[in-house]
């Protein structure tokens, strides 16, 4: 508890799915909340240098969770803005808080930036042996960067920043827009309208072979707190919960929990996106003792539930 006592932290993306958590987790550790720096992508375009300057000053400790992202529809139509606004977001704000004088750097980045064909589970070391999957190569390098910079700054400067991959997230509060959703969102809302509409057939991506692992929002949250506290090497780390399920054992699941009986159609012209995804999470548990809490079938139902009553 003493590490947080009297700093004012950056939280930018703050407002965002992730970054809600992680206030009210850095409120839990006794943060004031005029002790809390929210950015937000409508006020503070991290892409423009000076509002990165101004978004540290006088700050001791900087929790980058700002990305722009999306599922694989949108991360294949975006690929060059995703590239740049997500690789210019992180250099920028991680060279201003160098500048600055920030003591404690945490740069969230992604488990889109392993190669394409990593054996399961993934471990930290796999992240350099090979090219990643193509819909999301240009996201995934460009957070990737991050810990070129962080290791590189670290060994020049002496600053004190840690890199993290968390994994797919989901849970209350996720992205449900068509346009920008993950899987998981976007295959609740997709059954739900189905259901509510009286459809008894919905179409689904792919082939639902590949494999996912999932990390409910707020475990997701405890672990980045954990690793601010506690990390403080240049190795990175997988945040996730080490569990693994295709995408046709979710489909049926989320079928399942929302009461949908109809058929599920493959539309197998559409990409699968990486073939397996799954951490070795075994360095996050040894270096700050995270391990996830919260079931998969428990969070799905949290996530539907919080779902279903937004739409009232």
């Amino acid at each position: 508890m003493t590490f947080w006592k009297n700093k004012n932290v950056l939280v930018t993306g703050g407002a965002g799915f992730l970054g809600s958590f992680i206030v009210e987790k850095l409120k839990d550790k006794g943060v004031n909340e005029k002790n809390i720096r929210i950015s937000r992508s409508r006020d503070t375009d991290l892409r423009i240098w000076e509002n990165c300057v101004n978004a540290v000053k006088d700050i001791d400790v900087v929790i980058h969770l700002a990305a722009k992202g999306g599922g694989i529809g949108y991360m294949m139509k975006h690929p060059a803005t995703l590239f740049y606004d997500n690789a210019i977001m992180g250099v920028q704000i991680m060279q201003a808080a160098k500048q600055e004088g920030v003591e404690k750097f945490v740069a969230i980045g992604t488990i889109c930036a392993y190669p394409k064909f990593t054996p399961v589970p993934f471990k930290e070391e796999d992240l350099w042996n090979g090219y990643p999957e193509e819909t999301n190569a240009p996201y995934g390098l460009a957070k990737k960067m991050m810990l070129v910079q962080s290791q590189a700054y670290r060994q020049q400067y002496g600053f004190n920043s840690i890199y993290l991959l968390p994994v797919n997230l989901y849970g209350i509060g996720d992205d449900f827009d068509p346009e920008s959703s993950h899987v998981i969102p976007a295959l609740i809302k997709k059954i739900i309208n189905a259901k509510e509409s009286g459809k008894n057939c919905i179409e689904v991506w792919g082939t639902g072979k590949a494999t996912r692992e999932f990390l409910y929002v707020a475990d997701a949250a405890e672990g980045i707190i954990l690793a601010a506290e506690r990390y403080n090497r240049p190795a990175p780390v997988n945040l996730g919960s080490g569990f693994e399920i295709s995408i046709k054992e979710l489909v049926g699941l989320i079928a399942e929990l929302t009461g949908f009986d109809g058929e599920i159609r493959w539309d197998t012209s559409k990409p699968d996106g990486q073939p397996k995804r799954c951490l070795d999470v075994s360095r996050a548990k040894e270096e700050f003792g995270f391990e996830a809490k919260v079931g998969f079938r428990e969070g799905l139902e949290k996530t539907i539930e919080w779902y279903r009553k937004s739409l009232n």
